[in-house]
């Protein structure tokens, strides 16, 4: 069904799986990537396999530091960096463009959570994808990381940071802390229940490469990563973007108003349930379809009007 594969990224292996649909000539490829801390075990093969399934190519793989992916020269395994990871992304991009199975001129993008934030900023920057779809996406990282970080933790949040800035500085190793824990009142960046119970279970039911810890740097970057200011700019390429009804994590009131900012074309699609819902049972069957629905009109529907490109200063 998939197999292995690494490609390069700024110098580094990123790691992760190819899906090849069983139909001749070139395929559109879809390029999914996970949420905050997420590694392609949790789920990301479910999706891919949809998408497959539907004759679409796909690429999964880890986020740079995560998972079997190396991490940048001087950067530490387990720091998100949402530029970082858009580069990445990127690359992804390019590397499934190289591949004769992929049609170059049809390349989507998938992200869930932090990644479904970081597919709409990536289809902003670089108009080689012409399908994005965003499930349960973090929109503005300022003002989710109010909602989630308790305001009585707020100022030894920040002082951590520059105790850390300055600790890295003299060569010491990073801060961490945890993505989840047990207590929902404790010091986790998810601190949820229903996070904890979803990182846990599924990390020791198939994703044993999951660590549950980020350094601190992570939160700082988190805070500063907005989304939002990118959606207007994905027009003219088509947008899709999936909510939780009840998501309480990257909050469905944030994704609905910034859904009102994006431009033409644009879909807003409602899933029941919380953040973690649409990774299984009827949530995943859902966000899933929809997905697949989406990639299918406008990258496979739209095959027979794919032209090759035209070069800057080109005439057509």
């Amino acid at each position: 069904m998939h197999h292995d594969i690494e490609f390069e990224s700024a110098g580094v292996t990123l790691r992760g799986w190819f899906f090849s649909p069983d139909s001749e000539g070139p395929a559109p490829c879809v390029v999914l990537v996970h949420g905050f801390s997420g590694v392609k075990e949790m789920h990301l093969d479910e999706y891919a396999k949809v998408f497959q399934a539907a004759g679409l190519a796909c690429v999964a793989y880890d986020h740079p530091g995560f998972g079997a992916s190396d991490a940048y020269s001087g950067t530490p395994r387990q720091e998100i960096d949402p530029w970082q990871q858009a580069r990445a992304m990127q690359d992804a991009i390019t590397y499934a463009q190289s591949r004769p199975e992929v049609d170059p001129g049809r390349i989507g993008a998938w992200g869930s959570s932090f990644g479904g934030g970081l597919a709409f900023v990536v289809a902003a920057i670089d108009k080689r994808v012409k399908a994005v779809c965003g499930q349960v996406p973090m929109i503005s990282g300022h003002r989710n990381f109010q909602a989630l970080v308790r305001c009585d933790f707020w100022d030894a949040t920040w002082q951590g940071m520059a105790f850390d800035r300055q600790a890295r500085a003299r060569g010491e190793a990073p801060i961490t802390v945890p993505v989840v824990d047990e207590n929902p009142m404790a010091g986790a960046v998810i601190p949820s229940a229903d996070g904890y119970e979803f990182f846990t279970r599924v990390a020791a039911e198939r994703a044993p490469s999951w660590r549950n810890e980020v350094t601190l740097r992570s939160l700082e970057a988190f805070q500063s990563f907005e989304p939002a200011d990118f959606l207007a700019r994905i027009s003219p390429v088509p947008m899709l973007m999936i909510v939780a009804v009840a998501d309480r994590l990257a909050l469905t009131e944030f994704a609905c108003a910034a859904y009102e900012n994006a431009i033409h074309p644009k879909e807003l699609q409602f899933v029941p349930g919380g953040h973690f819902d649409p990774y299984e049972g009827q949530g995943f069957e859902q966000s899933s379809t929809a997905a697949r629905d989406f990639f299918v009109r406008h990258l496979l529907a739209g095959a027979a009007k794919t032209a090759a490109p035209v070069p800057v200063g080109a005439t057509a």
